[in-house]
C-alpha cells in the first residue's frame, strides 16, 4: 500500500463472480492524523469495452442486454451499451475488446484506438476499464453475434445513426457510462 495507508483487518464476505471483502484500514490524512475507516471492496477484475462505429455510414453499433441491478434499482433491466467484457487472465484490453465484439455483435473490429482507461465506481470497485473505439462494416461481418448462451447472454443488436445514439445520452435512452464516454469521445473527435 502507501505509508498513508495500514491495511488492519480483512475478511472475505463472498467469492463468487468476483470477490467481496470487508476492510479496515487506518487512514493517516493530510494534517498527519489517522482514521480508522471501514469500506467494503468488491474485485471481479478488470474489463475493455469497444464502440463499434462505421465512419462511411456514421452508424454505431450497440448491444441491448439485461442487467438486474438496473432493474432493483427501479429502471427498465435491458440496456443500451457498447461491447464489453472481462480480461481473461493476462490478456491485453484490446484484445479482449475485439474478442468481446466478435462474441456479441459477430463483428471483428478494425482499426482499435484506445480512448482511456476509467474506474467507473471507484469507491467501492476495483474495476478498471479500458475504453476503445474501432470501425465496422459489412466487411467485419463474421457471424450473427448475440453473445455466449453458457455465459447467460441474450443480446439484441442495435444499429444507431451517431447523431441519434448521442442523442440517448441526454434523453435517457443510453445510461449506461462506459457507452456515454465513448460517444461523447467520438462526438469531440469530430469537430
Amino acid at each position: 500500500m502507501t505509508d498513508r495507508i495500514t491495511i488492519v483487518s480483512t475478511r472475505m464476505l463472498a467469492h463468487n463472480w468476483g470477490r467481496l471483502t470487508d476492510m479496515t484500514i487506518d487512514y493517516r490524512r493530510r494534517d498527519g492524523t489517522v482514521q480508522r475507516l471501514r469500506r467494503e471492496i468488491y474485485d471481479h477484475g478488470n474489463a475493455a469495452a469497444l464502440l463499434l462505429h462505421d465512419p462511411a455510414r456514421d452508424t454505431v453499433l450497440l448491444v441491448r442486454q439485461f442487467r438486474l441491478p438496473a432493474q432493483l434499482n427501479g429502471d427498465a433491466p435491458d440496456l443500451l451499451e457498447v461491447c464489453a467484457g472481462m480480461l481473461d487472465g493476462e490478456e491485453a484490453p484490446a484484445t479482449a475488446a475485439a474478442r468481446e465484439a466478435l462474441e456479441e455483435t459477430g463483428h471483428d473490429p478494425r482499426a482499435l484506438r484506445h480512448v482511456c482507461d476509467v474506474y467507473m465506481s471507484p469507491g467501492s470497485l476495483t474495476e478498471r476499464v479500458s475504453l476503445f473505439i474501432g470501425n465496422y462494416d459489412q466487411d467485419t461481418l463474421r457471424h450473427a453475434g448475440g453473445g455466449l448462451e453458457a455465459e447467460g447472454e441474450e443480446i439484441e443488436l442495435v444499429e444507431l445513426d451517431f447523431a441519434q445514439a448521442l442523442a440517448m445520452t441526454r434523453s435517457g435512452g443510453i445510461v449506461d457510462a462506459k457507452t456515454i464516454i465513448l460517444l461523447q469521445h467520438l462526438a469531440l473527435e469530430r469537430r
